[in-house]
């Protein structure tokens, strides 16, 4: 854990709020900026980077589940239920985004010695915890049995999860991204997902296997803390604790540099995601 917390502090933080952008922006630029962002701080062009982000009613898929044998009927039933569904460019299986769940991507340059894939793990677990140390409640990182995107990095609380940590590594940039359930119903999350997959599944054999989900294990923080939670607070907590982690926290967007790279990045995401929408 002292691994994670020589990551945390940064001589500089520059915060990229995007959390309040909702309906304006969509999940396909989301994931693009992110490997904007890397390709940018690990070429030391920017400094380590924090973006949060919202958006509206969207599931996330990872490519294991683009092999779903009946992926498009999931995929319809998820729009019956107001949800757009979008692949992202890295593992892991599908998420659930809305106006309750706040994204943190924390982006890291790689050093010579380059950064172990549990220490960028143990960055985010480390500053989720210091966020909310004030409730006094011990925050775990371990597998979920029946959650939703299942990983040996699920945050939970008395053994209910309430967050995911996924990474994404390019160009000697790391960006450790994060999805917190802050408030709604997480267990409602969870069975939208279950049918989800039994849709898109039915009952046959899968080279990969999917995860069973029991949404019962499945909370969000507001739920977990019995106090009712937003965006903006948590928000709030987290420039808190990254002030204390650096000599210099400054709010910033995207440079010159990354405004170049931008657009190649976005297309590719965007490409990707035309590829499963052909089949």
């Amino acid at each position: 854990m002292n691994e994670g917390l020589n990551l945390l502090v940064q001589p500089q933080w520059r915060i990229i709020d995007q959390s309040a952008a909702g309906v304006l922006f969509s999940a396909l630029q989301s994931f693009g900026l992110d490997d904007t962002l890397c390709a940018s701080v690990g070429s030391g062009n920017a400094p380590a980077t924090a973006r949060t982000w919202v958006h509206h009613n969207t599931v996330v898929l990872g490519i294991q589940d683009t092999n779903l044998p009946f992926l498009q009927e999931g995929i319809d039933f998820l729009k019956d239920q107001g949800y757009q569904a979008i692949v992202r460019n890295s593992g892991g299986l599908a998420v659930v985004l809305d106006e309750g769940v706040l994204n943190i991507s924390l982006i890291f340059p790689e050093s010579e010695k380059g950064i172990d894939i549990n220490r960028g793990y143990d960055a985010m677990w480390l500053l989720i915890q210091q966020m909310f140390s004030d409730f006094n409640k011990t925050i775990e990182a371990k597998e979920i049995r029946g959650s939703y995107c299942p990983g040996s990095y699920d945050l939970s609380i008395g053994d209910k999860k309430f967050a995911g940590i996924s990474q994404r590594r390019l160009r000697r940039g790391v960006a450790v991204q994060i999805y917190l359930c802050v408030n709604g119903g997480g267990s409602a999350r969870a069975e939208m997902i279950r049918h989800f997959y039994d849709i898109s599944r039915r009952n046959l054999e899968t080279k990969f296997s999917y995860p069973e989900i029991t949404p019962a294990v499945m909370a969000s923080l507001s739920e977990l803390l019995s106090v009712e939670i937003t965006v903006s607070d948590v928000m709030l907590r987290l420039l808190q604790q990254l002030q204390k982690n650096s000599d210099f926290l400054f709010n910033g967007q995207l440079n010159p540099y990354e405004l170049e790279l931008y657009p190649g990045y976005y297309q590719r995401i965007v490409e990707r995601n035309e590829k499963v929408a052909g089949g």
